[in-house]
């Protein structure tokens, strides 16, 4: 009953973003969008019992020109982020078919990267460059799929360019999900043969889960290589992580065995 009342609070609350997305947003400047979007996904994250905790966050506002790099594990990671900066995601062209989300995104002004397409990189690098040096902020996750929370895969390098380009900082963050006593759970993972239902009919089954979003220090990116810049990003939320980790003790809650989308 709690999952089926939660589904339709949370269904409304999407209705009601692809509304905004649609009519109002055409209306708007982008802070003011981004306003929004900050508050929707804020709204989204207390319907589903999300709470976050932050660590290393700079005191006011982060920087425009700036490139968001985290760690990947759920759908909900695009919303935790847009809680704490809105940000304009580069994401894989599939995102854009999840069922009703993947509309809400693309609205949020998403930059879609259809991987099967050579060329493609080069388009989004382009537009992500132009967006970053009007003092935009983009956000990537890096390991180019999701894991289970647990580790972190190999960075790939190539979408870290265009801050390169717009000489802007990257900000590394860690994200771990927590359930109760502080131990891990991987109820929001979103790998292997799980389905977005079936990743979402679980978190909307949890009675709290805690979000552990971990900054670290901003990287200036004038005159560094992308191949540095994303091992440094790399290794930040990697010692992140298994700090965190260390912090809590080893327990873990389990939903399931899964492996890497």
């Amino acid at each position: 009953m709690l999952r089926v009342v939660r589904a339709g609070r949370v269904m409304l609350h999407v209705i009601q973003g692809l509304a905004t997305t649609a009519l109002v947003f055409p209306l708007l400047r982008m802070p003011e969008r981004y306003a929004l979007i900050r508050r929707w996904s804020r709204q989204l994250l207390r319907m589903l019992r999300v709470s976050t905790r932050i660590e290393g966050l700079p005191e006011g506002d982060l920087p425009g020109n700036l490139l968001i790099v985290a760690n990947h594990i759920s759908w909900l990671d695009i919303f935790v982020l847009h809680a704490v900066r809105p940000s304009r995601f580069i994401a894989k062209a599939e995102v854009r078919r999840w069922p009703v989300l993947g509309h809400l995104v693309a609205g949020c002004g998403t930059l879609f990267l259809d991987r099967g397409r050579r060329k493609d990189a080069h388009r989004i690098n382009e537009q992500a460059r132009s967006a970053l040096a009007a003092g935009d902020t983009i956000a990537i996750f890096p390991e180019g799929t999701t894991s289970d929370g647990r580790s972190v895969l190999p960075f790939r390098s190539s979408l870290l360019q265009p801050i390169v380009d717009a000489r802007g900082h990257l900000q590394p963050v860690a994200i771990r999900y927590l359930g109760p006593g502080g131990i891990h759970n991987d109820a929001p993972a979103y790998v292997g043969e799980t389905t977005f239902l079936d990743s979402f009919w679980r978190v909307l089954g949890e009675r709290r889960l805690v979000v552990e979003l971990t900054f670290g220090p901003q990287l200036a990116t004038h005159a560094r290589h992308r191949g540095e810049l994303s091992r440094q990003a790399e290794a930040i939320i990697r010692r992140a992580l298994e700090q965190s980790q260390r912090d809590s003790g080893p327990g873990i809650h389990d939903h399931r065995r899964v492996s890497p989308r």
